[in-house]
C-alpha cells in the first residue's frame, strides 16, 4: 500500500506519524499545488490531505486510489460525486479538536475581557516600577458570572463552550442559524435575542446557506456596547468590512477571531487596519491544533485506513 501525504504540513512537523509506516510506503510532500497533484498521487492507494481540492482534474491519474482521508471535519474539498462515480471511498474526522477550541475561546475571552493586553504592557513599560499604588485600576474589568453568553451553533464545542461558561457563573442562551429543534436542557433565542441580550457572543457553528455572512452590519449594531464577539467557527460567517466598523465606531467593545474569511490573512483585509489588542485579537486558526487534538486526529486516521483495508 501506498500512502500519500500532500499537504503534511499542515498537521505540524512535531507530531509523531511513525504509526503510519507500519501500514505501508509513506511519502509526505510538505504542500502539494493543482498542478503537482497528478503526478504525486499517481501510484497512490491512500491519499491523505487538508486543503487540497481532489477533483477529476487533481486525481484522474491516480488509477490504484481505493481512500481518501481528510484531517479535518469540513469535506468541502472533496468532489463526491467524482469520487463516487469511480468507487473511491472518503473518510473524515469529527469531534478530535472539541477541548481545544473549548479552551482557545476561554483563552481569547479572557484575554479581552481583562484587559491582559494592556495590563501586560503597563508592567513591562516599566509604569509599574516605584508606582505609588500596588494596584492600577485604569483599565476596568467585570467578572464573567452573571453575564450573559450567546453561542451561535450549539454542536460539540458549542455545548463544550456552554458548560464552561456555566461553570463560571455565566448564563447561557443560544441560537440555530438552520432552525434546528431545541436542545433539551438548553435556552434557545432567537438571532436578534441572542444579539440584544448577551455580552458575549461565540460562533462555533460550520459554514453554510444559513450562517455564510450571517454576521453583517445590521447583526452588529444590534450588539450591546460593552460585548464582546468571538469566532471560532469559520471566517466567512463574518464580515470583516463589518466587524471593523462596528469596532471603529464602539458599536461592540472588543472582537477575538481565529478564523478569518481568508486564510492565510490577505494583505487588504480590514482588520490589518486596527492593531489596538485591547479591541481585537486575532490568532492563526490555532483553536483546533494542541498537541493532543492533532495526535488524536492522526491516531484516528490511521485507524480509519487499518480498519478500511482490513
Amino acid at each position: 500500500m501506498k500512502i500519500v501525504f500532500l499537504d503534511a504540513k499542515t498537521i505540524g512537523e512535531d507530531i509523531d506519524l511513525s504509526r503510519f509506516d507500519q501500514l505501508g510506503e509513506v511519502v509526505k510532500y510538505p504542500f502539494s499545488t493543482s498542478e503537482e497533484v497528478p503526478k504525486r498521487v499517481k501510484d497512490a492507494d491512500v491519499l491523505i490531505i487538508n486543503k487540497i481540492t481532489i477533483n477529476k482534474q487533481t486525481i484522474h491519474t491516480a488509477e490504484h486510489l481505493k481512500l481518501i482521508c481528510v484531517t479535518a471535519t469540513g469535506t468541502d474539498v472533496l468532489d463526491k460525486k467524482y469520487l463516487e462515480k469511480r468507487g473511491i471511498a472518503w473518510r473524515n474526522v469529527a469531534d478530535y479538536s472539541t477541548e481545544s477550541v473549548a479552551q482557545h475561546t476561554f483563552a481569547m475571552l479572557f484575554y479581552l475581557l481583562e484587559k491582559l493586553s494592556y495590563y501586560d504592557n503597563y508592567v513591562k513599560s516599566g509604569r509599574y516600577v516605584n508606582d505609588t499604588s500596588f494596584s492600577h485600576f485604569a483599565e476596568a474589568f467585570h467578572e464573567l458570572q452573571g453575564m450573559t453568553w450567546g453561542i451561535i451553533g450549539l454542536g460539540n464545542i458549542g455545548r463544550r463552550v456552554a458548560s464552561i461558561a456555566e461553570a463560571f457563573g455565566a448564563h447561557v442562551i443560544y441560537c440555530s442559524p438552520s432552525g434546528a429543534q431545541p436542545q433539551p436542557g438548553y435556552s434557545q433565542v432567537d438571532f436578534e435575542t441572542l444579539l440584544a441580550s448577551s455580552d458575549i457572543v461565540s460562533v462555533h457553528a460550520p459554514l453554510n446557506q444559513y450562517t455564510e455572512r450571517l454576521m453583517d452590519e445590521a447583526a452588529f449594531r444590534k450588539m450591546r456596547p460593552h460585548a464582546i464577539f468571538l469566532n471560532l467557527g469559520r471566517g466567512q460567517i463574518v464580515e470583516e468590512y463589518a466587524l471593523a466598523a462596528a469596532l471603529n465606531q464602539n458599536q461592540i467593545a472588543a472582537a477575538g477571531l481565529d478564523v478569518l474569511a481568508k486564510e492565510p490573512m490577505s494583505e487588504d483585509s480590514p482588520l490589518r487596519s486596527i492593531q489596538e489588542s485591547r479591541r481585537l485579537l486575532i490568532t492563526p486558526h490555532i483553536g483546533w491544533a494542541s498537541v493532543e487534538s492533532r495526535t488524536r486526529l492522526m491516531e484516528i486516521i490511521a485507524g480509519q485506513i487499518s480498519s478500511f483495508f482490513s
